[in-house]
């Protein structure tokens, strides 16, 4: 059974695990807020159940924990940033910005990075231009564990697209979604669970399809967005691999089978032809194209006709991109985060490791 914990418990515990490893105040603030919007949101896999990940890439000294995050190159609204190998968590936040400030001067602005490690959910990151009446985007690119249609090799990572939408009294639209079927993190959830996997999210060694959440572990793959061919999983591996020429290619950051896996104890490629994961941001002012309050205002439009829209039978309403994430993280504000019995164990581990007072933030108390 599941304990809820409160989002300020997890944020002071999670940012002292990050200042534990070196990082500064404000790194650790940052990380530990981008790696909560992830709880806060529903998106579990990616919450504090990888906190320990982060720091085991630490302790095998793949994360700088003091990176100098540096613009390597740049034009009026381009940059390339090399994250020097830190918390992506944190590069991607300072990348993001750049494209912010670049697109409030030249209209739009467009960041690629490379030398950066796992940065948490893509939404969050998009979601920073919402303020600023600015269209949000943001890609990365990540282990090699999906398999193109017709292959049995893995070549993509689960190469997540964001994009978040602003509107007036309407709630933004935030699509956030991995270009794979499930996301790795899903089969993560159901191997704690003791469940199967629906039939479309993953392959055998051989490329048949198969239920087993453990099939990542037994030389399988995860399948592109549809499942099979029959059902688009053409579309799925397009999108992945647009994601990674973006991410990765453009950067200079390793692409494709080359780029590094996010568990630490997984072997490092032999042949690496970038520097680290990459990402890629954008950032569009609306007024850019058309006067920002009329565009809200047709975006409220647009969001309650298709709330309005005739749901089929047995479905209670139709959502958009963002509902169900928005409405989950006031449920979690209001009650508390939800953790399993295993991800609580694996904090108390990491406390323990880390020297840090578990019990005194009142962690595991029920909500």
């Amino acid at each position: 059974m599941p304990k809820n914990f409160s989002y300020e418990e997890l944020m002071t515990f999670s940012k002292k695990i990050f200042l534990k490893i070196g990082c500064s105040e404000s790194d650790a603030s940052i990380a530990a807020r981008s790696l909560l919007s992830a709880d806060l949101r529903g998106v579990d896999s990616h919450g504090v159940a990888r906190l320990s990940g982060y720091v085991h890439l630490w302790e095998v000294k793949r994360v700088n924990p003091v990176p100098d995050i540096k613009v390597i190159y740049e034009t009026v609204s381009t940059a390339v940033v090399d994250g020097d190998a830190g918390l992506g968590l944190v590069v991607a936040p300072f990348a993001m910005q750049i494209a912010i400030k670049k697109a409030t001067h030249a209209g739009s602005g467009w960041v690629s990075v490379k030398n950066s490690n796992h940065f948490g959910i893509a939404g969050i990151h998009a979601m920073m231009a919402l303020e600023h009446d600015m269209i949000g985007i943001a890609f990365t690119n990540g282990s090699p564990l999906v398999a193109p249609t017709f292959s049995v090799d893995r070549m993509l990572g689960t190469n997540p697209i964001a994009v978040a939408v602003p509107a007036g009294k309407e709630p933004a639209f935030v699509a956030d979604m991995a270009t794979t079927t499930a996301a790795n993190g899903k089969l993560e959830i159901l191997q704690r669970q003791k469940a199967a996997a629906p039939l479309g999210w993953i392959q055998d060694k051989n490329g048949e399809a198969s239920c087993d959440p453990n099939e990542l572990k037994l030389g399988g793959a995860l399948l592109p967005l549809g499942g099979d061919r029959e059902h688009g999983s053409h579309k799925g591996y397009a999108l992945g691999s647009i994601v990674d020429i973006f991410s990765g290619i453009l950067s200079g950051a390793n692409f494709g089978p080359w780029v590094p896996p996010f568990p630490a104890y997984l072997p490092m490629p032999d042949y690496m032809p970038g520097k680290g994961i990459g990402h890629f941001f954008g950032a569009m002012r609306i007024d850019a194209f058309r006067p920002a309050e009329e565009f809200k205002k047709d975006m409220d439009t647009w969001i309650r006709v298709f709330h309005n829209a005739k749901p089929i039978k047995g479905a209670e309403r139709v959502l958009v991109p963002g509902d169900v994430e928005r409405e989950i993280e006031e449920e979690r504000m209001r009650k508390g985060i939800p953790l399993m019995g295993s991800v609580v164990e694996d904090l108390e581990k990491l406390a323990v490791r880390l020297g840090v007072e578990f019990k005194k933030l009142a962690i595991g108390r029920r909500q």
